[in-house]
């Protein structure tokens, strides 16, 4: 079989060449990690039996998507969670589980059929959520389509859908408990997120490494002072 990975995190491209190395000789696996790699005559050559791709940021082509099978991973149970930072809106949701869904690129954003599911706890930061998701990914879900065709079905359900959140919406605020700052911190502490602030004077202090209390009530971490506004 033959498969692109595109992804641009840096524990996805680990995994995504780790898979290449193990599959070597049986199935051909090409990476991409930036869109300039990504595009319709490089996938027309390598002519793809599938396109996966976890945590990609960029636009896809039409003449890519509608000319072979391109996979994207999401992290919520679909049809609930469809649209921008689903790790984000779940944890201010309170949600302490989801899973991930495996679903084919279609005009409709992340309203394709679904391939797989499997369960993801989100306790943990950002980035320890993100790197037990390619765990996932990598060690069982693409390996599970090298395996036997996988056949989609369409969502179920009525969709609810979540807004791309911004980075002044990570910011914390006086009447916030402790455990909503935590995960305010935890679910924006990962590689390439602005990570969750307040702003203090001419400063803005920003948090990361998050630690509460058994009980609740003591809450530590790293704070970085910047000068300016967010």
């Amino acid at each position: 079989m033959r498969i692109i990975i595109a992804t641009i995190k840096s524990w996805n491209i680990e995994r995504a060449q780790a898979l290449q190395k193990k599959y070597e000789g049986t199935h051909e696996i090409v990476i991409y990690t930036k869109k300039e790699e990504f595009t319709v005559n490089n996938v027309c050559n390598f002519k793809p039996d599938y396109i996966f791709m976890p945590h990609w940021s960029y636009l896809i082509p039409e003449e890519i998507t509608d000319n072979w099978e391109c996979v994207v991973f999401h992290m919520t149970d679909l049809p609930y969670g469809r649209g921008g930072s689903p790790l984000q809106n779940l944890i201010v949701r309170g949600h302490k589980e989801t899973k991930i869904s495996a679903i084919k690129v279609t005009k409709k954003l992340d309203g394709g059929p679904v391939y797989m599911k499997r369960p993801l706890s989100l306790t943990g930061s950002a980035q320890e959520i993100f790197v037990r998701c390619s765990d996932t990914i990598f060690y069982d879900m693409i390996p599970g389509f090298l395996s036997e065709k996988t056949v989609p079905v369409p969502q179920e359900g009525e969709p609810v859908v979540f807004k791309r959140r911004k980075p002044e919406d990570g910011q914390i605020t006086a009447d916030m408990e402790l455990d909503k700052i935590y995960d305010y911190i935890r679910m924006l502490d990962a590689e390439g997120y602005p990570r969750a602030y307040t702003e203090f004077g001419a400063y803005r202090m920003e948090f990361e490494q998050a630690s509460l209390s058994e009980d609740g009530q003591e809450l530590s971490a790293r704070v970085v002072f910047k000068k300016g506004k967010i």
